[in-house]
């Protein structure tokens, strides 16, 4: 049986079908490396004795940013390239949450993003929230996570 790490990145291609979709961030080292550039929360990720469990991404940008995205003027991709570090972000765009199966219905995305999103939140000024949603339970948590952080969702 494949360990965690790997069965998340199995997850993560069945999921959003990334490496055949020019749209989609297809995150490698150099990603997560200016990710943690643009804040150290953008990934989170909870772990057992096997490795990664759940992991979840994130990226703060600015309203104009988003509001490009979700009229479908730039895509996933060029609104992370386009996303300066360094600069007062004001909107937070809930990329991926992937959960190993045995894990799931305990909570742990919601957790995850709520850290993340709070720690963003200590040092700018976060408006909103967006997604573009692949799946029923992606869509759903991402509302949850706007109830409990008294934020807009937009979507795409």
């Amino acid at each position: 049986m494949p360990d965690n790490y790997h069965r998340l990145i199995q997850l993560a291609e069945e999921v959003f079908a990334f490496r055949n979709d020019p749209e989609q961030l297809n995150v490698n080292e150099e990603v997560i490396e200016r990710l943690h550039r643009i804040h150290p929360s953008t990934l989170m990720e909870q772990r057992d004795k096997d490795g990664p469990v759940a992991w979840v991404l994130i990226i703060p940008t600015t309203i104009e940013l988003m509001n490009r995205f979700l009229e479908k003027r730039i895509s996933e991709r060029q609104l992370f390239n386009f996303t300066n570090e360094n600069v007062v972000y004001e909107a937070i765009y809930l990329c991926s949450a992937l959960v190993l199966e045995e894990y799931q219905r305990k909570g742990i995305t919601t957790d995850l993003l709520l850290k993340a999103i709070a720690n963003i939140r200590e040092s700018h000024p976060i408006r909103a929230l967006f997604v573009w949603p692949f799946t029923k339970p992606g869509e759903a948590a991402a509302d949850k996570i706007a109830g409990l952080t008294h934020l807009p969702l937009y979507k795409r």
